[in-house]
């Protein structure tokens, strides 16, 4: 099954890092950063990601460089950020095989688009990103907004369904109240962070009878995972 999409985020700039991540997640993306052009080139071979949003300006190599290095291995979509507003940059880099820049400063919720927008040129035609994730006896559909184990549907609630498809695709990482409340109810939300661990206990007591090699795992201290307790996931 298909999983999130995983974004690559290279800038010298921790705090553009920090805003394109912070946006990126709130739509389900899966994101990976990095400031220096090496660090970058070597990420992207380990990880291949499924888009990478790369500045001009880097420590070792700068972006066209990197940008003429991915198009040698791979032809993934990549979005071009710049301080300048020299058409010399914006051109270089399409030449180059960027599929869109965007000038710093920019909004972050046109990064957002511009990031959903190339990723839907760069699908295959006549198909649709799934918002499907499936381990040993669970499958869940973000996109109708079921969740089957065993094939037998499950009554949930959309934010339940939500917050199971959230972990369930980053099996294994560890998530604060904080950063679930901003993935699932938004960064605006202003409620209690209880309300997770309410929404967490509910899918514990629907699942319960259910589970059997994988688990919404407690990491005292510090917030919830989801673990695969035996078998594999599958993809």
């Amino acid at each position: 099954m298909r999983q999130a999409k995983h974004i690559l985020v290279v800038d010298d700039d921790p705090y553009i890092c920090e805003l394109a991540e912070l946006y990126l997640r709130q739509e389900m993306y899966t994101i990976s950063t990095c400031q220096d052009g090496a660090d970058a080139l070597e990420s992207f071979r380990q990880i291949p990601p499924d888009l990478v949003i790369l500045d001009i300006m880097l420590p070792n190599y700068d972006g066209f460089q990197i940008c003429r290095e991915i198009r040698k291995i791979s032809d993934i979509p990549v979005i071009m950020l710049t301080a300048k507003g020299d058409s010399f940059d914006k051109v270089l880099g399409l030449e180059l095989g960027a599929d869109d820049y965007i000038v710093k400063p920019f909004d972050p919720k046109e990064l957002v688009a511009r990031v959903k927008a190339v990723l839907r040129r760069a699908q295959p035609s006549g198909t649709e990103p799934q918002k499907v994730v499936a381990h040993p006896d669970l499958v869940v559909d973000l996109a109708e907004y079921k969740v089957k184990v065993r094939g037998r549907a499950l009554d949930l609630t959309p934010k339940e369904i939500e917050l199971l498809y959230f972990l369930a695709t980053h099996t294994g990482r560890v998530f604060t109240r904080e950063q679930l409340l901003g993935q699932i109810w938004g960064y605006e939300y202003t409620g209690d962070s209880r309300t997770v661990d309410v929404h967490i206990n509910r899918l514990r007591q629907k699942l319960t009878s259910e589970k059997q090699h994988w688990d919404i795992k407690t990491v005292w201290g510090v917030g919830y995972k989801f673990e695969v307790t035996s078998g594999h996931e599958k993809h």
